[in-house]
């Protein structure tokens, strides 16, 4: 969180109250803006690591539709507001609030867009291990799992075309595609919905850098703990892949690996035998 941007909000707000109370009673138009511009900045600029754009966009959707609730939620309110809007657009001592208000909030939105678009990708300020060591184990849902010596449990209950191997491929696939393919796309080229908003952008599970290289074992423990089990050397990019320990079962995150390597033709990397 970033705290400075929280308090100059939150002094913001209190600033707006005194002057409410003892100075000027502001309009019921005034509040709400005020309160969507104060969830605004903390969403955009008081969270760390950033929120994604797309996932702002969704919360400031939701926030529009709680402030509209909260006005039509009295008769009164609603009047109120619904009076100062027609007066806002019909009156003629607003005519230019209004012709302003109309140029600029189009020409806001079309530099947002524009914003958006052409911003180019930011490279890190230092190195960035892209598959870090693992732990030796990791705990998970109340039990603790070898991420150094696990096995998949359902990668020889059967051979590849067997009823019950194919059961936990066609389960791993339900999970991918209720879950995952947002970020990482219905072709797992990280090329989801949601992709461009991330830095860095979501693995390509096609490419044969990604999880050919490592065993199944490794993407349990990615896919548990997400980018909050990110160690330091990883940094200073911040993955925004949530720890779906908190969402799926080790079952599950079994039977997705299955898919995963399913879908892609890789296979997973073999354990090494060292030789001392």
């Amino acid at each position: 969180m970033n705290l400075l941007v929280i308090l100059a909000v939150v002094a913001a707000m209190a600033a707006l109250w005194v002057v409410d109370r003892r100075v000027y009673q502001l309009n019921i138009l005034a509040w709400l803006a005020a309160w969507w511009v104060a969830l605004y900045a903390l969403f955009s600029y008081g969270i760390e690591p950033p929120l994604p754009t797309s996932i702002v966009g969704m919360f400031m959707a939701i926030v529009t539709l709680a402030l509209l609730a909260y006005v039509s939620a009295e008769q009164a309110r609603l009047a109120d507001a619904r009076g100062r809007v027609v007066a806002f657009m019909t009156e003629r001592r607003y005519t230019v609030p209004l012709l302003i208000v109309l140029v600029a909030l189009p020409l806001f939105v079309a530099w947002r867009v524009y914003e958006n678009v052409s911003a180019p990708p930011q490279p890190p300020l230092a190195g960035r291990t892209i598959h870090p060591v693992p732990p030796t184990t990791i705990a998970f849902q109340g039990t603790t799992i070898d991420v150094d010596g696990a096995e998949n449990p359902f990668r020889t209950v059967g051979t590849p075309d067997d009823a019950v191997f194919r059961g936990h491929v066609e389960n791993g696939r339900r999970i991918y595609y209720e879950n995952c393919f947002y970020c990482h796309g219905d072709d797992m080229r990280g090329q989801g919905h949601f992709a461009h908003g991330f830095d860095p952008l979501p693995a390509n599970f096609v490419d044969a850098t990604t999880i050919a290289m490592l065993q199944e074992s490794y993407l349990f423990w990615r896919i548990a703990k997400g980018g909050p089990g990110l160690p330091n050397e990883s940094t200073p990019w911040a993955s925004a892949m949530p720890a779906w320990e908190k969402f799926l079962t080790e079952d599950e995150i079994w039977d997705v690996t299955l898919f995963l390597f399913d879908y892609t033709g890789h296979k997973p990397r073999a354990k090494e035998v060292v030789d001392h």
